[in-house]
């Protein structure tokens, strides 16, 4: 079932998607992604609120990726409302945007992680400003503190909008579109499913064993 308020006859209702959909390899969607999120290093994190059911979103700064580049690792306050969250509800998305109004989008599953050679292994020394030191020789947001954990999300589906053109073509081709009616062809739009991210995974997996394989050997 899907929503719709006209009928546009044999005309696609959404001209812009439509031209701007791109499906190349598996393998330059991931590398395109990956550059993306690296580049933008922040995002809107959105959970649902543990006691209401409500969304909330979160501004967070990327710290590490794995799996391909696919699995994102972020800090956390282990006392904090997101870990509440994610405690109740594990599903989660992150929002990434630039200002030129490229866009990504990662539906997945959450994870809060509190080993300490992970969080060792990722720690930050800018954790101190915002946890602070209590004085009490534990809770001083080094990497000791039992506070610091890790939120890894592991993606489910992605989708996102990246400019195939300069800046000055894009306000070219916008302007012609304003000027013959025609949807503006501007973006990279593209979209990664389960099954395409799992076979990331697979490819991971397959990598590490022919790895340990060459080192045992």
């Amino acid at each position: 079932m899907s929503y719709s308020n006209t009928d546009t006859g044999s005309k696609p209702a959404d001209p812009y998607t439509q031209k701007n959909l791109e499906d190349p390899s598996l393998k330059e969607k991931v590398e395109d992604l990956v550059a993306f999120v690296d580049k933008c290093k922040f995002c809107m994190m959105t959970t649902r609120i543990a006691d209401s059911g409500l969304l909330v979103s979160r501004c967070m700064a990327l710290a590490a990726k794995e799996g391909n580049g696919i699995d994102l690792i972020f800090h956390t306050n282990t006392e904090s409302g997101k870990t509440n969250d994610l405690e109740s509800d594990p599903d989660i998305n992150l929002g990434f945007v630039d200002p030129s109004g490229q866009w990504a989008s990662i539906s997945g599953i959450a994870s809060i992680e509190t080993d300490r050679e992970k969080v060792r292994k990722y720690y930050s020394p800018a954790l101190k400003a915002w946890l602070g030191d209590l004085g009490d020789g534990k809770h001083d947001g080094g990497p000791e503190d039992p506070r610091i954990g890790l939120i890894k999300v592991n993606a489910k589906t992605a989708q996102y909008a990246i400019s195939k053109r300069t800046q000055l073509g894009g306000f070219i081709e916008l302007a012609k579109g304003i000027a013959t009616g025609s949807s503006p062809d501007v973006n990279k739009l593209r979209h990664l499913d389960e099954n395409e991210l799992k076979q990331c995974a697979y490819l991971r997996f397959y990598k590490s064993v022919l790895l340990w394989t060459e080192v045992e050997s």
